[in-house]
């Protein structure tokens, strides 16, 4: 498996998730739990990145997933879940040729073997 896979089945991804636990690794979960207006992964999308920085699942395509791996090295560290947000407003979005702006919310969380 490649240290990074833009899109994997969730079952695969928490099936790793446990095999990486179990080598002893710390890991955290990533699941996008809102989207509104223009977003690349639905609700329900995860990723998880461990403390080597392998990574596999996705929750935005890859624009928002570097903050997503720094705040997940924090949280392996500190235990402490976190909301992250991410958004472009409809303006921005046009000025870099989108058609529209949007916004996600991913909650992130320590797994525990």
């Amino acid at each position: 498996m490649s240290a990074l896979e833009s899109y994997a089945d969730p079952n695969e991804v928490l099936a790793e998730a446990r095999r990486w636990l179990e080598e002893g690794r710390s890991v955290a979960l990533a699941t996008v739990v809102a989207t509104w207006g223009s977003s690349p992964r639905p609700v329900g999308s995860q990723l998880i990145v461990d403390d080597r920085q392998a990574m596999l699942g996705s929750v935005s395509g890859g624009c928002i997933e570097g903050a997503v791996v720094e705040a997940a090295g924090a949280a392996m560290k500190d235990g402490k879940p976190r909301l992250l947000e991410f958004g472009v407003s409809d303006e921005d979005a046009w000025s870099v040729g989108l058609a529209c702006g949007g916004s996600v919310q991913v909650y992130l969380e320590r797994l525990e073997p």
